[in-house]
């Protein structure tokens, strides 16, 4: 019986999602990928989230989102655990997870569901049926409903047992706590779905990992970051969040319309990659440009 110990340890860590950075022509750039990647790597993260939203995973096309994969398991090799984001439709989903098999990565995150008309029982068909179809990964539902009960989730495992952790990113701490002890506290990893803003008061209710975008920037903050909440240092992991609170006011504003903007403005200020993005994303205007640098100057020293 396969106990998915590697993965489960994996996912209580900093899960870096990487950017796709892109070159002039507006193809993937897949010498840029690689060297951000070492860059991540060499800083001392050991999960990798390919085809996340900072990413850019809506914005890819099937062709590109399997050269991502591809590309970041042969770059990390042993030294991280893959955890390839995919879903869509149940067919693209389930396509996706077995490439991601294929590939030698560990796990697959399953965006939450973009549809008008989502029901309980539904999502838990949706999951069930990617999840059966990689049975040797471990699965990890994105959840960003808030409606969704935590049985919800505990039904979906009882069927499945590779279903082995949840990022959660719906922004209410008390309502995580309530979850999380609904579906089974002890039974999956938690992860703080909405990064180093809500890391510390996640920690406190029970997650023992958090996903970062940041962390293409600057991942020494992000590890200081882990470490400090794994000690239950809560006065130092405030520390780093006072270091990287506007930073991640600025990805937030406008309802995260800049995340991703933003991160690639940082790398491209540090010389690491362009900053184009995709639409419905846009790059910053010239004025909010001269913040982001001056932030990432700062953190690189």
């Amino acid at each position: 019986m396969t106990t998915y110990d590697t993965q489960r340890a994996a996912l209580a860590d900093v899960v870096a999602i990487p950017v796709t950075p892109f070159a002039a022509d507006g193809t993937v750039d897949q010498d840029a990928h690689r060297t951000l990647l070492r860059r991540l790597l060499d800083g001392g993260v050991r999960t990798l989230t390919p085809n996340g939203n900072t990413g850019e995973f809506y914005a890819l096309a099937p062709e590109e989102r399997r050269l991502v994969t591809e590309s970041t398991v042969a770059e990390a090799g042993e030294r991280a655990v893959i955890l390839v984001g995919v879903g869509h439709d149940v067919p693209t989903a389930v396509a996706a997870a077995r490439h991601a098999r294929e590939a030698g990565a560990q796990m697959v995150m399953v965006h939450q569901p973009v549809h008008p008309y989502v029901s309980e029982a539904g999502w838990v068909d949706y999951h069930r049926a990617i999840a059966d179809a990689v049975p040797e990964l471990g699965v990890v539902p994105y959840l960003r409903n808030p409606l969704l009960p935590g049985a919800r989730l505990a039904e979906l495992a009882d069927d499945c047992p590779n279903v082995i952790g949840v990022k959660y990113a719906v922004p209410d701490a008390a309502r995580f706590a309530a979850f999380a002890r609904d579906a089974g506290l002890d039974r999956f990893v938690w992860v703080a779905g909405l990064a180093e803003p809500y890391a510390p008061s996640y920690f406190s209710a029970g997650a023992t990992g958090f996903t970062s975008g940041l962390v293409n920037v600057s991942p020494r903050l992000s590890l200081t970051m882990i470490e400090a909440l794994r000690s239950g240092d809560y006065p130092a992991a405030m520390k780093v969040w006072e270091q990287i609170r506007r930073f991640e006011e600025l990805r937030a504003a406008d309802a995260s319309a800049n995340n991703v903007t933003v991160v690639k403005e940082a790398l491209a200020s540090l010389g690491l990659c362009r900053r184009d993005v995709r639409p419905p994303s846009r790059p910053l205007p010239e004025a909010e440009r001269a913040e982001v640098a001056a932030i990432a100057a700062g953190w690189s020293l």
